[in-house]
């Protein structure tokens, strides 16, 4: 059976999903129509219906609970992982401005939860927003996937870790992105879908090296020790399933009640 796949090009995503898609595993039948998109396009691709499968901001969840139903597998979530709120170093000016890495972001609703006193939050390419910060056109923004690592080389310095600040507040782990799967496929392809996906996980991180050119050709930064650094912070056991601390920590972002405050 064919599934049309949307994932991001970063390398947790790629990383975790090598093995299945290169024939690495055993895909119990299951093959993959692949696309690579931005996160906030990946977020509007499932809000639009088109994947079957597909990689998601968990902030996104509520507005697609219909459609789609969140896999036990595939989560990047976990502690000390969370988007970077920076800004220019020196700068002490207010912060009122900033740039996000798209409006159905997981990053932009924890801004919104965390600090709702910052009024404008205007919605970028994800690896575009150092620059731009770097540039003035902005008071500050969020970085994620790579990004959080190589900020200081644009002379950038960190306001607050969006993650420590979620710990702080709830104790969960931080739930950034998951996998979800189209309800309307057979109660069997979804379990069939999950199952290969741990399979190809499990994979992954016995033969850490084998998926290394697969993930530096869509990565944004090419250097091992980033992309080392990048998988080992965001692919991990929340990973190969979400758990009971997973699934509170989902519930908990997607709730409508107010963060605890400090």
């Amino acid at each position: 059976m064919e599934l049309k796949l949307s994932i991001s090009p970063c390398p947790n995503d790629t990383f975790m999903f090598d093995a299945m898609l290169h024939g690495r595993i055993d895909t119990e039948g299951l093959t993959f129509v692949t696309e690579y998109r931005d996160i906030e396009e990946l977020n509007r691709g499932v809000a639009e219906g088109l994947p079957d499968a597909s990689k998601i901001s968990c902030a996104v969840l509520p507005a697609i609970a219909e459609a789609y139903r969140l896999s036990d597998s595939g989560a990047a979530l976990g502690r000390g992982n969370g988007p970077l709120l920076v800004r220019r170093a020196g700068d002490d000016t207010p912060i009122r401005r900033i740039a996000v890495p798209g409006l159905r972001t997981t990053a932009n609703a924890l801004v919104g939860r965390l600090f709702p006193e910052i009024g404008e939050r205007v919605p970028m390419l994800f690896s575009e927003i150092a620059a731009a910060v770097e540039r003035g056109e902005f008071d500050a923004g969020v970085l994620i996937h790579e990004g959080r690592f190589v900020y200081a080389r644009r002379g950038l310095e960190l306001v607050a870790d969006l993650g420590i600040e979620w710990e702080r507040r709830t104790g969960l782990p931080l739930p950034l992105g998951g996998i979800v799967v189209r309800r309307s496929l057979p109660e069997e392809v979804f379990r069939r879908f999950e199952r290969v996906l741990r399979r190809s996980i499990e994979y992954a991180f016995a033969h850490p090296s084998e998926s290394r050119a697969y993930v530096k050709a869509h990565a944004q930064e090419l250097d091992d020790e980033v992309i080392d650094k990048h998988i080992a912070l965001f692919v991990n056991e929340y990973s190969l399933s979400l758990g009971a601390d997973g699934r509170a920590a989902v519930e908990a972002l997607t709730s409508p009640q107010p963060l605890r405050r400090e």
